[in-house]
Order: structure tokens, then C-alpha cells, then sequence
């Protein structure tokens, strides 16, 4: 199982969760093909896609991510965690977090 957590301005390297322009980008940085990729934006909102090719990137502006009752995530609110779950190729899970670790913005625009 890959198991990744990040802190904001931790490293250099930009790590396999990124948020700017109000776009939130995965890529997935492991040889194997991940499938049922989905985004969490704290807690609540949600989006994704089938299939995230080895060494590509997946990149969704936050306004498209939703609950399940249908609202959509408002850019102007703070981001504060993203987390990232998938299978990948062999059925083993992935599970990626990027977490401020507090309720305050993680990105600022």
C-alpha cells in the first residue's frame, strides 16, 4: 500500500498534490496505472477520474468539485485538505493526503 502524507511548504519538490489558480492537480508519480481516482477537498467535496495513466497528471478547477448533494466547492473558501484514493494497477490502494494539519488555508492565490 502507498501511503503518502504532505505538509504545506515542506519540501522543494513539488509533491504528487498540488493546488494553484484554483486548480487542483494530482500526478501520479509511480510506475503502475492507478483506477477509481477520487479527490476529496476537505472532507466533503469531491470529484475524480476512472483511469490516472503512470507519470501522468490529472488537473480539475476546485468549482467542479461537489458533495453529494450536489453543491459545489466555492474557490474563495480556504482549501485545508485534499486527500487522494485509488487502486492501482496490481489492486493494491493508494492513499495520498496533503493536510494543513489546522483550519486555516492551506494555498493562498
Amino acid at each position: 500500500m502507498l501511503v503518502v502524507a504532505l505538509e504545506a511548504g515542506c519540501s522543494s519538490r513539488p509533491g504528487p498534490i498540488t493546488v494553484g489558480d484554483n486548480v487542483v492537480s494530482v500526478q501520479n508519480q509511480t510506475s503502475r496505472d492507478w483506477r477509481n481516482v477520487v479527490v476529496t477537498v476537505n472532507d466533503h467535496f469531491r470529484g475524480g477520474t476512472p483511469t490516472l495513466i503512470a507519470g501522468s497528471r490529472m488537473a480539475a478547477p476546485l468549482s467542479q468539485f461537489q458533495t453529494a448533494f450536489g453543491q459545489h466547492y466555492d474557490p474563495s473558501r480556504p482549501v485545508v485538505k485534499i486527500e487522494v484514493t485509488a487502486t492501482d494497477a496490481n489492486g493494491e490502494p493508494i492513499n495520498l493526503t496533503l493536510d494543513s494539519g489546522k483550519k486555516k488555508k492551506l494555498f493562498s492565490w
